[in-house]
């Protein structure tokens, strides 16, 4: 009887690659990339078929700058298509650094990136109120000028200028979800819906069409993980574990939560909405659709979590068992 392979999904923010306290240089992302394979590859090597997704929040703000700045010369593009740009742009770096990693410990493994269009609703009520600040700041003047020739919208952002708003709808579909978990099964490792994936609607013809919108990529991750079926989704974040009353006197680690231990303190305003609200609420979201485990945790931590020393397990109950995945 062929023994059932075994699928992990993981996925991580665009400061993987450009943390605040680099520049961003071409360089600096490949050695960051070169790093982040170095997990990935500690995964596939226990054994796990691997699917990716990224973040791409600092990547697509600095496209949008440069866009910005050669307005004059070059037309810019909209944000839908800045998104596949750094999906591409991204996937290369990871798949390069991902291959040669392999390579190292003679792993004889393919790596693809998969330019993903992800369905949002064109009803989703984040459309009447776009919140998401994307790209550079402008100065009031320039801010005005785009509102009437473009119709963006506009924020002044904490006396820094002003910024781009957009929307922030909930993902509904992977357009090729099926594409994804074939390559995955068939032993490839996927890299998929960076960025939270492309945002397309359904138009009045029926036909998909391109939305300036962002998609959380923790909520997009949670998608696949679920269509697919992974059997462990792996979140990093910047902390090792999640933790009750965060940055408090009384803060406290959570080790293990059940899914509804997580939903108490999500209501209970635990987890903000601009940090780890969206994390956990994947998290959730996974489980109920039938998942079976999320870890939390850092990059440093995660060889230590996937041994159950580190990061935060959610599980459906307490009567599951908790035992180390390798």
């Amino acid at each position: 009887m062929p023994i059932k392979q075994r699928l992990a999904l993981i996925a991580f923010g665009g400061n993987a690659l450009i943390p605040e306290n680099q520049r961003g240089l071409q360089d600096e992302q490949m050695q960051n990339a070169e790093r982040a394979a170095q997990l990935m590859a500690h995964i596939v090597r226990k054994g796990y078929e691997l699917i990716i997704v990224h973040g791409n929040g600092p990547q697509v703000g600095n496209l949008l700058i440069q866009m910005e700045e050669a307005v004059t010369k070059i037309p810019p593009y909209s944000l839908d298509v800045c998104n596949a740009m750094t999906e591409g742009s991204m996937g290369f770096m990871l798949e390069r650094a991902i291959t040669n990693e392999l390579r190292r410990h003679s792993i004889d493994k393919e790596v693809i990136t998969l330019i993903t269009q992800v369905l949002v609703d064109r009803s989703d009520p984040a459309f009447e109120h776009p919140a998401k600040p994307v790209g550079p700041f402008y100065t009031k003047y320039r801010a005005q000028q785009l509102t009437r020739e473009k119709k963006w919208a506009m924020v002044e952002d904490a006396g820094r200028g002003y910024r781009k708003v957009v929307p922030s709808p909930k993902p509904i579909d992977v357009v090729p979800k099926w594409i994804v978990r074939d390559l995955a099964l068939a032993g490839r490792i996927v890299i998929a819906a960076g960025g939270g994936g492309i945002p397309v609607i359904i138009n009045n013809r029926g036909f998909y069409e391109g939305v300036e919108a962002v998609i959380d990529k923790d909520y997009a991750a949670s998608l696949i993980a679920r269509e697919v079926k992974v059997d462990l989704f792996i979140i990093l974040t910047g902390i090792e574990r999640v933790c009750l009353n965060f940055g408090k006197p009384n803060e406290r680690e959570i080790p293990v939560m059940t899914v509804e231990e997580a939903q108490k303190y999500l209501d209970e305003g635990q987890f903000p909405p601009g940090s780890m609200g969206p994390k956990i609420r994947a998290a959730i979201e996974y489980i109920k659709a039938g998942g079976k485990e999320i870890l939390i945790t850092d990059a440093n931590h995660l060889k230590a979590a996937l041994i159950n020393r580190s990061g935060t397990r959610i599980i459906e109950d307490r009567g599951q068992s908790i035992v180390s995945p390798f």
